[in-house]
């Protein structure tokens, strides 16, 4: 239903240019421009996840000035979007995280840029999130996408969002925000014009 989906953005396990596992770099417009689009279309928690403890004092700090600190009454709009963010390590901790709060684990989707055989189309996807029961946590990768194991780990994966050119570069905020409204936005008007 669309009162317990979740966005997760995986910094590790990720690949890198040669296919190997590795770690990302966590950034402030990453933390702030996907919370901004989680909150918009009503995402129950956006999870970062990063096991770097350098990292994760980087998201702490970034949290903390804008729910806790000066940003919380300099801009409450910003405040608003980054307290729905939550910082984990792992992904199990999230699911675990959800199961906790849900009573039951996450229906889990997997994004990618790359087609991948046995994907399912968004109008595919919009019909899971209006029915499902479960709650749902749709994975977003850095880096340059995330490995077969988290793919093994999900019951479904989205086609990759394609343009009309032969350039395909999205950042992971641009690619978070489209997902959310062809997922999200339509399912929103489908429900509420029934």
């Amino acid at each position: 239903m669309l009162d317990k989906i979740y966005t997760a953005l995986i910094h590790y396990p990720v690949l890198g240019r040669d296919g190997r596992i590795i770690t990302t770099a966590v950034t402030n417009l990453d933390i702030h421009d996907i919370a901004r689009s989680s909150r918009t279309y009503n995402i129950k928690k956006y999870y970062v996840v990063t096991h770097l403890p350098a990292q994760q004092d980087i998201v702490k700090k970034v949290l903390g000035y804008w729910t806790d600190g000066f940003g919380k009454t300099y801009n409450p709009n910003r405040s608003d979007a980054l307290s729905i963010v939550e910082l984990k390590s792992y992904v199990e901790d999230v699911i675990e995280d959800i199961e906790r709060n849900e009573g039951q684990k996450p229906l889990m989707m997997f994004t990618s840029a790359k087609v991948r055989p046995n994907t399912i189309t968004y109008e595919e996807g919009r019909k899971i999130v209006l029915n499902e029961q479960r709650p749902i946590l749709l994975l977003f990768g850095t880096g340059w996408g995330m490995p077969k194991e988290l793919e093994d780990m999900c019951d479904y994966s989205l086609e990759p969002i394609r343009g009309k050119s032969d350039f395909n570069h999205l950042s992971v905020r641009a690619a978070v925000a489209i997902i959310l409204d062809r997922l999200i936005g339509e399912a929103v008007l489908e429900k509420t014009e029934k």
